[in-house]
């Protein structure tokens, strides 16, 4: 039996900064629950206002580390912290298969850190679909500071830009990351590229080629951004094991987000994630639509009189898009 919902008063214990009233929201939201358009509208006049920092990279370049250090770090400056550690997703249950999230334990007794493992779901880019609401779950919450670490899944690694105000790019030596940074497009999403493990062989190399790669395009790194112009992402060394050069990525990351809202960047890309959101959704309700008129036989009856030559297809989605 399902427990009831008073969506108002999980808000407000939310914003309070109750662990369980975060956890409960969060969980209604990737569970598609009936009050999924409740919450919203209730989290809508808090959404804004924390930094979203995305953390992607291959399999085996140390994110969840990466991620684990960095909430130490932005906890020694005071701020509140949300960790949405998108995992891939169990064929069986659905679920988050990392859900343990063992790296992050050093912090699971901090009142001023909420961590959250969301499964993608099959969603391609490494994000579930539902990770906008969550992350206004986390503003509600008071974050000032939200890391969402994504699957590591290749090319389509690259949606993290879109979700996120700023994109770290985690590379390592000795794992043809150059290359294959250039093959995924990952250059021209990332605000800050890290190589972690840099203790180890091969790391100026790394390094080196990736300058060298950076250097091909017009965002030559640690070149002047003057007033108003365009970002140089900074590659900064760091092996996260040791917070070795972690503190100077806290730095880097502010500096860019201090950047962005300077130069008017932090609000364009808001506004194009929420445009993207808002047509992700439109187009749920149209497929909704389609399959509660499969009752009636609508999208059968078009299909057979394609096939059948009596209408062609642009007709026939003319058709059915007329009684939605």
């Amino acid at each position: 039996m399902n427990r009831p919902v008073d969506v108002s008063t999980l808000v407000a214990e939310a914003s309070a900064g109750r662990p369980r009233a975060v956890a409960r929201l969060i969980s209604l939201v990737e569970d598609r629950s009936e009050h999924v358009r409740e919450i919203s509208a209730a989290l809508a006049p808090t959404a804004g206002r924390a930094h979203v920092v995305g953390i992607t990279g291959s399999p085996g370049v140390g994110k969840s580390t990466s991620t684990s250090a960095l909430v130490g770090a932005l906890r020694a400056t005071g701020r509140r912290v949300g960790v949405l550690a998108v995992d891939p997703t169990s064929p069986f249950t659905g679920g988050a298969l990392l859900g343990d999230r063992i790296r992050m334990q050093d912090h699971a007794t901090d009142d001023g850190v909420y961590i959250r493992s969301m499964a993608s779901r099959g969603h391609l880019g490494g994000l579930s679909a539902s990770a906008p609401q969550a992350l206004r779950v986390f503003d509600a919450a008071g974050c000032d500071v939200v890391l969402v670490e994504t699957v590591g899944v290749g090319q389509s690694e690259v949606e993290i830009s879109g979700i996120a105000d700023t994109t770290l790019v985690l590379l390592a030596p000795g794992m043809g990351d150059g290359i294959q940074a250039a093959k995924a497009g990952i250059l021209e999403i990332g605000d800050v590229f890290v190589v972690n493990k840099a203790d180890r062989e091969g790391a100026n190399t790394t390094r080196r080629e990736l300058r060298t790669v950076l250097s091909m395009t017009d965002r030559r790194p640690g070149a002047s951004t003057g007033a108003g112009g365009e970002w140089a992402p900074p590659i900064v060394m760091t092996v996260a094991t040791k917070n070795d050069g972690v503190d100077e990525l806290v730095e880097q990351i502010d500096a860019h987000r201090e950047h962005l809202e300077h130069s008017g960047e932090l609000r364009r890309r808001r506004s194009a994630r929420v445009r993207r959101e808002i047509e992700a959704l439109a187009l749920t309700e149209v497929q909704l639509g389609f399959e509660r008129r499969r009752g009636g036989l609508d999208l059968e009856r078009l299909a057979e009189q394609v096939l059948a030559g009596r209408t062609d297809p642009f007709s026939a989605a003319d058709e059915l898009l007329s009684g939605l």
